[in-house]
Order: C-alpha cells, then structure tokens, then sequence
C-alpha cells in the first residue's frame, strides 16, 4: 500500500470513528474581494443536492427583518474561503465555488431566494469578526471554529460542523504522530488558531512558526519550513487530495465545533439561520451536500445537533 493510500485510509477511519464532520484555521482567503453576485452560485456538477432544496415560506420575510431585506437585494453575502480544497474553493475554469462550505452558503441562499444567488466575499481568519461587525457579509460559512472569544464578537449558529486536530506531515517523517513529539520541532500553524494554544501547552519546547492561510501553512511545510503542521483533521483531508507528497499520523485530538457566523446585533437572523439548518439537517440536504463535497475522502459523514451550542462556550481556547 502506498503512503498516500494509507493516510487516505486513516483519515476514512478517523471519519468513522470520531463521526467528524471541521477547521480553525479556516481563513484561506486572500483578503476581502467579491465575485459578482450570482456568478457562483450555481455548485457546478455536484448541484444535485440543489433540486430538492428547502424554500422558505413567504411569511418568515417580515417587513422591516433583516432576512426581508437580504431578500429584497436580491443576493446573500457570504464571507468565505476561495482556495480550501474540499471545503469553498473557487474552480478556474467555470469561476464557481466549490466544496462544502459553498454548497452550504448555496442551500442557505435558495432557502431565501429559491435560487442559489450567492456573491462571495473572500476571507481571512483575522478579517471575519470585522466583516460580520460592519455588515459587509450577512454571513460567514467557513469553518468557523466556535471560541469564547469569537463568540463575544458574532453570533455562532449551529454546530454545522465538527472536528479534531491532526498532525501533517511530510511522507519521509516517521517520528512524529502525537504531540509530545513536537518537543525540539519546528512546528507550523495557522495564524490566530487554536491550535497554537494547544501546541504550546502540550509541547513547550516546540517552536511555532504561523502562516495566514492554510495553503501558505502545506507550502511551508513541504518546503521544509518547519517538521509538522497542526490542522483540523478535514482541512487536512482536503490538503491530502492535491498534496500526496503530506501524511497524516496519530489520533485526532482536542475535537471542537464550527458554526456559522451571523452579526451579534441580528438576532432575527440568527434565528432564521439556524431553522434553516436544522430544516436540512432533518430533510437530508446536510447529507447530501457531504457527499457533493467531503464525502469524496472521508466517506459516511454524521449530521451535526443544531442548537447545541451553549451560551457560553467552553470548547477549544
């Protein structure tokens, strides 16, 4: 068996046996900068999840709501990522977003709009409080892990998604699968993620180098920057898809949950997001867009529980 194969293999097992289903370090965008609207909303050949897709009553659009107003405009803002694989990147050749943090924003749009009519804001992990807070997007779908300090800045709806950290690393390193093997080791992360507190308690001697996005932190890492790179493990999944040259070892630790990001002055639509949710959570279409997207290196993935994040959240810090 190959090393590529097996670390496929793992990562199947470790979907299996943790029911995963996300990233801290979902900021792989390059900076604010939007597509125009509608141009992306289409979910190219994987958009059959879109056929049966929830439409919301006429009667949740009041007057004066902020989901009336996001109708009226005609488009849903989503703050996102353009180049995570598997999760919200942008295909060159059709200009569409793919993945399914994308395929989400798009059920979450024809919910509203009865078509996926989508303008896609391109975001960092240390822009997307700012982009909620001034309202440039109405919502952030990307793999938004849920902090206490977050969830002081915006509105967590959700979970719509979990998972645990993993290590990566290059094929020809045997020696590292669990973090005290980050001790003495050059050790990379996300800018602003929470895996740097982690590193840091469990190995201190490590030292730890951080990229602002997470195609930044694999090039880093296969230029020989730094010995491991600590990730979600379905961040990882996508990294593992166009970069054999990465395996990854151990059993996933520290699992968190992701929610979507709303404004914390919204909670009207706050509210609306998380019916909607839970809506396709109940009807399927989670499961589909998994398989449209996710399901492809993980296989089976286990529907998240809407609602239960607590009010004040005391997961990964």
């Amino acid at each position: 068996m190959s090393p590529s194969v097996s670390s496929r293999r793992a990562l199947l097992a470790l979907a299996a046996a943790s029911a995963l289903a996300l990233t801290a370090c979902g900021g792989t965008g390059e900076g604010p900068g939007a597509s125009p609207p509608g141009s992306d909303g289409g979910g190219g050949p994987s958009a059959d999840f879109l056929a049966d897709a929830p439409v919301a009553d006429d009667s949740l659009f009041i007057d004066g709501s902020t989901m009336a107003e996001i109708r009226e405009r005609g488009h849903l803002v989503v703050g996102a990522s353009s180049d995570a694989p598997l999760m919200s990147q942008k295909n060159p050749v059709t200009g569409e977003y793919e993945g399914f943090d994308a395929y989400m924003g798009q059920l979450l749009a024809t919910y509203i709009f009865g078509e996926p009519k989508v303008e896609v804001v391109s975001s960092a992990t240390q822009t997307r409080e700012a982009l909620l807070q001034n309202h440039t997007v109405d919502v952030v779908l990307q793999s938004y892990s849920i902090t206490p300090e977050r969830a002081e800045q915006v509105t967590f709806v959700g979970p719509y998604l979990s998972s645990g950290f993993q290590i990566a690393t290059r094929q020809d390193t045997t020696d590292i699968s669990e973090l005290a093997d980050l001790n003495g080791r050059t050790v990379i992360a996300g800018a602003n993620t929470p895996a740097i507190a982690r590193i840091e308690e469990a190995a201190p001697d490590a030292e730890i180098v951080t990229f602002e996005t997470d195609p930044a932190c694999v090039q880093a890492l296969l230029q020989g920057r730094g010995d491991a790179y600590v990730q979600d493990n379905i961040i990882l999944a996508g990294s593992l898809e166009t970069n054999p040259e990465l395996r990854v070892g151990g059993e996933p630790f520290d699992p968190g949950d992701m929610g979507i990001g709303v404004p914390k002055d919204q909670e009207d639509m706050a509210e609306f997001v998380n019916d909607w949710l839970t809506t396709v959570v109940e009807d399927g279409s989670w499961e589909r867009v998994w398989d449209a997207s996710l399901g492809s290196a993980l296989g089976d993935g286990t529907p998240p529980t809407v609602g239960s994040v607590p009010d004040v959240y005391t997961g990964r810090d």
